[in-house]
């Protein structure tokens, strides 16, 4: 860790600069090219002034505004040591979040007006996230006392959405160090190695939903800083092989399409700390027919191992266009039909 001296108004009243001593990185890293990082500081910190000698960086300046300057210093330090560079984009990054962190500590009017349904969590900007319907409350409840939770039902009854909910509440209190997003990739007529681009644009278009959900939930600039740490992980189901998932909140959606064999394997990482929500809808498989479902014969295999939950929604809980509602009742009307 870099060494930092670290004041507060209490015990040094008329200290008015400190110093951060770069020690894990070249000076020039943090510092930038003819100190251009520096220089940005500086412009977003007017009342302060800083100055670079060797390794020490010296700041000059209101109480308040030295002590985010070390923060920043630090973090800015740890990704030059974890990316072997340090971008003007991080710079920016770095301050926008310390700018978010101030006004997350300010009251919030939105924070206080009643809600509908169970609350969750606040969205960046103040909305309050609650479960709507009785299915998206149960959903709540069973991950509360549960530490596996299956959520069953149709498209539109916001299980994704719920679940995300949770595991985004779960980082923010600390109850967790991370958040596991995995779905299986299945592909119609094509592998991930014909597409193209790298890994990330590979599979970008398998987990949209899931950077969807997100994005409502987390300012952009600090849900990047949180996928470029891994603090905040999405991946194909088959990337979880062989990993133990310890103090992390891990979802697998759309877990219709994973077979039986990968259904065991992504439950077995499961580790210390750690809870799990799985999601998925069993009227909308994309297997090839020999393959059954590993979220169909799950419900029969663990239904009555303790700590582990099955939560079904039905279109009750559909929360998109009143059509998708209707849509779902005439699929099942017609497929009764056929029976």
């Amino acid at each position: 860790m870099a060494k930092k001296e670290v004041s507060t108004i209490a015990d040094q009243p008329t200290v008015s600069d400190q110093t951060y001593q770069i020690t894990q990185v070249e000076p020039v890293l943090v510092l930038g090219f003819r100190d251009e990082h520096l220089k940005k500081l500086e412009e977003a910190y007017p009342e302060t002034t800083l100055t670079a000698r060797g390794n020490n960086i010296k700041i000059a300046g209101p109480t308040q505004n030295r002590q985010e300057l070390l923060e920043i210093f630090a973090e800015l330090e740890a990704m030059a040591k974890q990316n072997g560079d340090l971008t003007d984009r991080d710079v920016k990054t770095v301050l926008a979040l310390k700018k978010d962190n101030q006004q997350a500590q300010r009251p919030n009017p939105l924070r206080n007006k009643s809600v509908k349904g169970d609350f969750i969590l606040n969205t960046y900007d103040g909305e309050a996230i609650t479960a709507k319907t009785p299915g998206q409350k149960q959903i709540v409840r069973a991950s509360a006392t549960n530490d596996i939770v299956f959520t069953i039902g149709p498209a539109g009854t916001g299980k994704t959405y719920t679940s995300v909910a949770l595991a985004v509440r779960a980082l923010k209190e600390r109850k967790v160090k991370k958040i596991i997003l995995a779905r299986p990739a299945v592909e119609a007529g094509e592998t991930l190695g014909f597409l193209p681009g790298d890994l990330r644009e590979k599979i970008d278009p398998y987990l949209r939903p899931l950077y969807d959900a997100l994005e409502d939930m987390i300012e952009y600039d600090r849900l990047e800083l949180h996928l470029a740490k891994n603090i905040i992980e999405i991946a194909p189901l088959a990337y979880m092989r062989g990993r133990t998932l310890n103090n992390a909140f891990v979802i697998l959606d759309e877990a219709q399409n994973a077979t039986n064999m990968q259904m065991k394997m992504f439950l077995t990482r499961i580790g210390f700390n750690s809870r799990a929500i799985i999601t998925g809808d069993i009227t909308q498989t994309d297997l090839p027919r020999k393959q059954q479902s590993g979220l169909i014969s799950i419900q029969h295999i663990l239904k009555d191992i303790e700590g582990i939950s099955f939560v079904y929604l039905d279109e009750n809980d559909v929360v998109r266009h009143r059509l998708v509602r209707e849509i779902i009742e005439a699929y099942d009307r017609h497929e009764n039909k056929n029976k």
